[in-house]
């Protein structure tokens, strides 16, 4: 890690650097000599770092001439001296000269063992594995996330005190039939309470009854329900349940919901409280950090890509 960095995404830019042409260029970029340079990209991204340039390179010249960009200057762009040197080393890639690349085709993609490819204007796409990653599926990454979010509120709002966690706010009502959320005890509550009692119909329980809302208690509930949580999901998704249909008698009159709603329907409203919950929590700790709850740095500081 460098400067907060992951070291081989700053060695994939100098290999992409428009400027960096050479080896030399490239390991003087990322501060290594090209022995080391070279040595660390084939281990990192399984390519040495010039036939990954050229490839992406090529990749980026077959989506520009089917954007109708002329010959000459994609030889050019790509680091070719000569139209010929760029013509012969585009038919050997593609399979055709260039200029018989269609117009505006889907995305021309060369074989490649990491999975990383040129996206425009001039990004880097990394393909997933084969099979797809469950834990990448947004369904899963929102549910963790929620989940997880809830705690590191939990872990903000330790910092005040009794007056200002129960501090009444005019306008707080997320739900009309849930009651008042117009506080960050009541907010938080709700967060935790909303699993409780869609857990309960989804499992065919009695209406959970009404718990404390004091931060030790909202502590053990979300430890109590998180694991349930998680289970009951997992297992909707592993039968392809999502589709199937919930009676709840739990309603007067009973109602009933599709089951991939109610998720929605969680996830919806918990998204809006812990957005709510933050914005007062900014306000009564004006020299606290609190960040946005994103899902993106969330993930980014679990250690994923």
């Amino acid at each position: 890690m460098t400067n907060g960095r992951d070291r081989l995404r700053e060695l994939l830019d100098a290999v992409l650097d428009e400027e960096n042409t050479t080896l030399g260029a490239m390991a003087s970029d990322a501060f290594a000599s090209p022995y080391h340079f070279a040595r660390q990209v084939t281990k990192g991204a399984g390519e040495a770092p010039v036939a990954m340039r050229r490839r992406i390179l090529l990749e980026r010249a077959a989506w520009q001439l089917s954007n109708e960009a002329g010959v000459t200057e994609v030889a050019w762009t790509a680091g070719y001296d000569s139209v010929e040197g760029f013509s012969r080393a585009f038919s050997r890639a593609f399979g055709h000269p260039p200029s018989a690349t269609p117009a505006r085709p889907k995305m021309r993609w060369l074989p490649a063992v990491n999975g990383i490819h040129f996206h425009p204007p001039m990004a880097l796409w990394v393909e997933g594995e084969p099979r797809g990653r469950p834990d990448m599926d947004p369904t899963s990454l929102l549910v963790h996330h929620d989940l997880d979010d809830i705690r590191e509120l939990l872990k903000l709002a330790a910092g005040l005190d009794e007056q200002r966690y129960r501090h009444r706010r005019a306008g707080g009502v997320v739900l009309e039939w849930d009651g008042p959320e117009d506080s960050i005890a009541t907010v938080l509550d709700h967060l935790i309470r909303t699993k409780e009692v869609w857990l309960a119909s989804i499992e065919g329980a009695d209406q959970p009854r009404r718990q404390l809302d004091d931060l030790p208690t909202l502590v053990r509930r979300l430890d109590e329900i998180a694991p349930r949580w998680l289970d009951a999901v997992h297992e909707i998704d592993r039968r392809g349940g999502w589709g199937d249909t919930l009676i709840d008698a739990l309603c007067e009159p009973p109602e009933s919901f599709v089951l991939g709603s109610v998720l929605a329907h969680v996830l919806t409203y918990s998204a809006h409280r812990r957005v709510l919950a933050r914005q007062w929590l900014r306000d009564e700790l004006p020299g606290a950090t609190v960040d946005y709850g994103d899902p993106i740095m969330w993930l980014q500081q679990r250690g994923r890509p």
